[in-house]
Formats: structure tokens, C-alpha cells, sequence
């Protein structure tokens, strides 16, 4: 089976992670790619919402649910843990998966530090390809990151997306 192309945003809270993944995602799709996001909760979100049958379902007891219609579907299923690459697998079409968060994976990763919310890299160092930031030149000098590591603006996803494709898709 072919390799699941797998990279990472990252930051801390807040940095920015979810807007600069839906700028990229928008960027894939009129590229042609199909794109899905994997995303950790630690705070065991609750999946679906009072009111509808499935959330009944789940308080009752059930331990997993589905609901689907001509094109799409969700799952919930309640178990004690499942990993990223097991949840990978359940899109094989994909041609990239990306990952929110994921700051102390090994997986490839640009890690998002933003002015007043982040002032340095806190991310897992072994395969940390860029920084997306909106620090000045000098605040960039300051960070004590890998050399050569390669800076973004963070506001252009465009730059982000074909550094994504160019160094991971050869």
C-alpha cells in the first residue's frame, strides 16, 4: 500500500493553525487534490449536537453511531483511542492528509508563531520543514530554531501550499 502523505500545522492555541489550514485547503482544491484534516481533541469533544437522534442515540448508550444521506456520511464510534495513521486510512483517495496541531510529532510540520501569542518555536524540532509568522526580521533573528529552517509571512498561504507540494511531492 502506498505511503499516506502526511503533514502537519502546527502551534500553540491560538496561533492561527485552523484559518491557515482552510487558506490551504481552498489553494489544493483548485489544484485538483483531495485534502482531509485530522484534528486532536484533548478535551473529548462532544461530536454531535442536542436535539438531533444521533446525540439521543449516544446519551442513551449507544456506543457508536452513523448517519449518512446520498453524499456523505458521519461516524462516531466511541472507543479508548485510535491514532492518526489509523484514521488516515479511512481516506484512501486522499492525496494529502493534514494534520492540526501535532506540535511534538515527527511528522513534517511548519509550525505557525504568531505576534502576541507565541514568541518561540515549541514545536518537536526532528522535522520541523518551516515557520508561517507574522514576526518582524528582527523578532526572526531572535527565535532559537534549526538552521535553516525557511520563514513564511503568514498571511501567504499561496507560498505556504507550493512549499508544501514542492518539498513533500517530489
Amino acid at each position: 500500500m502506498e505511503r499516506k502523505r502526511i503533514f502537519a500545522i502546527s502551534g500553540v492555541k491560538n496561533s492561527g493553525k485552523t484559518t491557515l489550514i482552510c487558506r490551504l485547503l481552498e489553494i489544493f482544491k483548485d489544484k485538483g487534490l483531495k485534502v482531509a484534516v485530522l484534528k486532536h481533541d484533548g478535551h473529548d469533544f462532544v461530536p454531535d449536537v442536542p436535539g438531533t437522534d444521533t446525540y439521543c442515540q449516544l446519551q442513551s448508550g449507544a456506543y457508536g453511531t452513523a448517519v449518512f444521506s446520498a453524499g456523505k456520511y458521519m461516524l462516531v464510534k466511541q472507543q479508548p483511542q485510535i491514532s492518526e495513521k489509523e484514521l488516515a486510512e479511512f481516506f484512501p483517495e486522499a492525496d494529502l492528509i493534514l494534520l492540526e496541531g501535532f506540535k511534538y510529532s515527527t511528522y513534517p510540520k511548519i509550525e505557525i508563531i504568531r505576534k502576541g501569542n507565541s514568541a518561540e518555536s515549541v514545536c518537536n524540532p526532528k522535522k520541523l520543514m518551516a515557520i508561517a509568522t507574522n514576526l518582524d526580521a528582527e523578532e526572526r533573528d531572535a527565535l532559537s530554531v534549526l538552521e535553516n529552517v525557511p520563514f513564511f509571512e503568514l498571511d501567504n498561504a499561496e507560498c505556504i501550499a507550493e512549499f508544501i507540494l514542492s518539498d513533500y511531492f517530489r
